[in-house]
């Protein structure tokens, strides 16, 4: 009989060959490892117990073996069809993860982070401090939950959920990996977006994946992201700018640029005049997320004709642009309001 490890590596992440090699270790055929592979990915089995092509007797060997799937601790539906999920991980924490439909595709909104130590201004994951980065098994997981429960094939990723994923880059890498590789998501349909974290943007360059990079620039200048963002202190905004273009250079893709607009504040014509100018030439793309409203500050939503008019001052100089109006609102699941406040809620 084989003695069963404790604290072993959850399984969902493995390869189909580190998979062969596993069960090979457990004194099993190398076939096994596809069939593994399969029930994993596949058919989404959450243990070993559940996969019924294996001898009875040696589940019962490898019970406690770990394949590293959440729980859905609650699930919340908007009008739109949005479903915001809180996930328990093995070790309580409560993550959160968003299923955005639409007719032709399915978006899963990720988590790198359990929290974000960035606290920028506006988000709500911000205000409630950073616990510790999301392991590779818990970066895919969300993915498979939000597939199961819709019954469709997820098709687009993006990394919003809750916090920074280049200060998670190994895991984030990993997980981007997998999920094209066994789980059959094109890495041109995954998003990746970051404030900008000095060094970061370089080193995920060296990566050479066919991802988007998404910068979450939300200011024309030094001055007003210092508001927003405190680690902007750090990174000025002409050397993160420097650092995307060699990203652009170094990857032959494209950044796009998120920008919520907060009325008053940098919602300005003279502000997307400013923004214009330093993306002069630039291989990018700007979207623009009108303010989805938190309880914590007092930022409002700028008016569609204030909308409107940045819109246009940014294509009146040749720059691309659209208006990303952010789905389950009503959820708190929209960019910016994740948080774990129904930490304690049961299921629903």
């Amino acid at each position: 009989m084989v003695t069963v490890q404790s604290g072993a590596k959850p399984l969902l992440g493995l390869s189909v060959d580190e998979l062969t090699a596993w069960v090979q270790q457990q004194g099993q055929p190398a076939y096994r490892g596809k069939q593994l592979y399969q029930w994993i990915y596949q058919k989404g089995s959450k243990s070993l117990s559940e996969i019924t092509v294996f001898p009875k007797q040696w589940r019962e060997t490898v019970r406690d073996f770990s394949i590293g799937r959440s729980t859905i601790h609650y699930r919340a539906v908007a009008p739109d069809k949005t479903v915001k999920y809180l996930l328990k991980l093995a070790d309580n924490n409560i993550i959160e993860t968003v299923g955005i439909p639409t007719e032709k595709r399915l978006t899963v909104c990720v988590s790198s982070q359990v929290g974000c130590p960035m606290a920028c201004d506006f988000c709500a994951t911000g205000k409630g401090g950073f616990v510790r980065n999301l392991e590779t098994h818990e970066i895919i997981d969300q993915v498979l939950t939000v597939q199961e429960d819709f019954g469709r094939r997820v098709s687009h990723i993006v990394f919003m959920g809750m916090g920074e994923p280049l200060l998670n880059t190994k895991n984030v890498v990993k997980g981007i990996k997998s999920l094209n590789q066994d789980v059959g998501i094109g890495q041109r349909m995954i998003t990746v977006s970051t404030v900008g974290i000095p060094q970061q943007i370089r080193q995920f360059s060296d990566y050479q994946l066919q991802v988007t990079l998404a910068v979450s620039l939300h200011a024309s200048n030094q001055m007003l992201r210092k508001k927003l963002i405190p680690s902007a202190e750090h990174y000025p905004l002409e050397k993160l700018l420097a650092d995307c273009r060699e990203y652009v250079n170094q990857t032959s893709r494209r950044v796009s640029f998120e920008y919520v607009l907060l009325a008053g504040f940098n919602d300005k014509t003279e502000n997307a005049v400013e923004l214009a100018t330093h993306l002069r030439g630039f291989q990018s793309h700007v979207n623009l997320i009108p303010y989805n409203p938190i309880s914590e500050v007092d930022y409002q939503r700028p008016t569609p004709l204030q909308i409107n008019n940045f819109m246009k001052a940014l294509k009146d100089r040749h720059i691309a642009v659209s208006v990303r109006y952010s789905r389950g609102l009503e959820a708190d699941a929209a960019c910016g309001q994740l948080r774990a406040s129904l930490a304690n809620s049961s299921q629903n």
